[in-house]
């Protein structure tokens, strides 16, 4: 109609005016077109929570309440198995931010390490940020990226605050969200990872309660102990409660978030994705590979889609990059580990993983005390590489499970575990069915011999898929070396 119409003006009008005129006026319906197309691409909204494993109340801890974490669990999808790739900052975020294992991607360890830890070349031209910037998606973030090179991630807006300040990182990003063009949020709660009293102090602790949140914080006695270490000795029963009042603010966090997206009028088309980093700042957690150091939250809302609520799929936070790239209709690099979780969010799919993988390499600058670990629905093995030769670091972040786990008082099935975990044998099995937090090596047993083979036949077959250096001693000798490097 609109062409019939230039055309019949164009025979009857043949000055130069005119024609120009008609030229602009065209241009501006196929703007106005072009805008009203990007104006329905998708908002992607990624939370993480700095040391958060599955302490809520939607993945069934009694201890506290989390009611907007639970309604955020209850506009999605919830999945009750999820990895991070590595129980370490650094390396867990570099895998959201590349869609690769560490392995892959060359985030062996922290970020502040010091050591030179940081993407390849080629992984940092493929980044979200630099792969949305690319497709007119305004990208910012708040918190902690501490992913390196940080030059590398092409941020138009990087807001720097106190990351336990919930109210404060709301407001900031509130006229972030409020902006006409689709845009890609990090918000990254430095809760519920532990503080320092001062950076001359390797004093750690939990804040029990900043700017009035939580309202009502947990005293000591009115949690639990963790069930992955069972120690309830005083002094660690005040670090576990000052742990649960630190979840407890994240989720008054994600309230006022919430809030603010939905004041925005952008939630319904926004897809909000909310990740731990790796599991909890405590012996038996994080920096290792069993399930309460890599095992997350992992909630996906998409309100575009019509999602089942829970899903028993295996994910893993490898899959955050594809899932966002399909989410925006934009094409995926080749080189990608991770997989679009959209097969997943809208039912449950037996082909779509039989097995699920994690690793360890560094956290600081030494010890180097390669991991690999794989499970199935039943079965995990943990590969420690380097067994025998040398030892992990312990005592993480403060932690003192481990001291407290050898005395008298303490079972003998939790003392071997911390031994195990002090010092692993080459290779460690459990069956989660029967004990869920990993106390029990059944590796050595006779009647599992087959079941150990079977779960070290997947574990080879996902190193070589994924082309693991630590599989030739060429690739594994340049990794070892970050060791002996200088700190910057």
């Amino acid at each position: 109609m609109l062409l019939s119409f230039i055309s019949c003006r164009i025979g009857k009008l043949a000055s130069r005016s005119t024609l120009l005129l008609l030229a602009g006026f065209t241009l501006a319906c196929l703007s106005h077109l072009k805008e009203a197309t990007a104006n329905e691409r998708p908002n992607v909204l990624l939370i993480t929570a700095d040391d958060l494993g599955l302490q809520l109340g939607c993945y069934g801890d009694t201890a506290i309440e989390t009611p907007n974490l639970d309604r955020l669990a209850e506009s999605g999808t919830l999945f009750e198995t999820a990895y991070v790739t590595q129980a370490s900052c650094s390396p867990s975020r570099s895998s959201m931010f590349s869609g690769m294992y560490p392995h892959t991607n060359g985030q062996y360890g922290l970020l502040n390490a010091d050591v030179g830890f940081q993407l390849h070349d080629f992984v940092q031209k493929q980044t979200i940020p630099v792969l949305l910037k690319k497709a007119g998606y305004r990208t910012g973030i708040i918190g902690k990226l501490h992913v390196g090179p940080e030059s590398s991630f092409p941020f138009d807006n990087r807001y720097r605050v106190d990351g336990r300040d919930v109210e404060k990182i709301a407001n900031t990003v509130a006229p972030f969200m409020n902006e006409e063009e689709p845009f890609f949020l990090m918000v990254n709660y430095t809760d519920p990872h532990v503080a320092r009293s001062s950076r001359q102090s390797s004093e750690r602790y939990f804040p029990n309660q900043l700017k009035g949140h939580p309202k009502t914080p947990k005293q000591v006695g009115e949690v639990p102990p963790f069930p992955f270490q069972q120690i309830d000795t005083p002094e660690q029963m005040k670090r576990v409660t000052g742990y649960y009042n630190t979840v407890l603010r994240v989720d008054d966090g994600i309230g006022l978030l919430m809030q603010k997206l939905e004041d925005s009028g952008k939630r319904d088309n926004t897809l909000i994705i909310f990740v731990g980093d790796h599991g909890p700042p405590f012996d038996r957690g994080k920096t290792t590979c069993y399930e309460a150091g890599l095992r997350v939250p992992f909630l996906v809302s998409w309100p575009q889609m019509e999602q089942i609520p829970r899903s028993s799929s295996f994910v893993s936070t490898v899959d955050i990059l594809p899932t966002i790239l399909d989410a925006t209709s934009l094409d995926q690099p080749e080189n990608l580990q991770g997989k679009s979780l959209k097969p997943v969010l809208t039912g449950d799919d037996a082909s779509w993983r039989s097995f699920l993988a994690g690793e360890f390499h560094y956290h600081g600058s030494t010890p180097f005390f390669p991991r690999r670990a794989i499970r199935d629905q039943r079965f995990k093995l943990i590969h420690n590489l380097l067994a025998g030769s040398r030892k992990p670091n312990q005592g993480i972040d403060g932690d003192k499970a481990a001291r407290f786990s050898q005395q008298d008082s303490v079972p003998a099935e939790v003392k071997r575990a911390f031994q195990t975990y002090a010092n692993p044998t080459e290779f460690e099995l459990y069956d989660l069915q029967a004990d869920p937090w990993e106390f029990r090596n059944l590796a050595e047993l006779p009647e599992y011999q087959s079941e150990l083979a079977r779960m070290q036949d997947a574990l080879m077959n996902w190193r070589k898929e994924t082309d693991d250096p630590l599989l030739t001693e060429e690739g594994t000798k340049p990794i070892a070396e970050y060791e002996s490097r200088k700190r910057k």
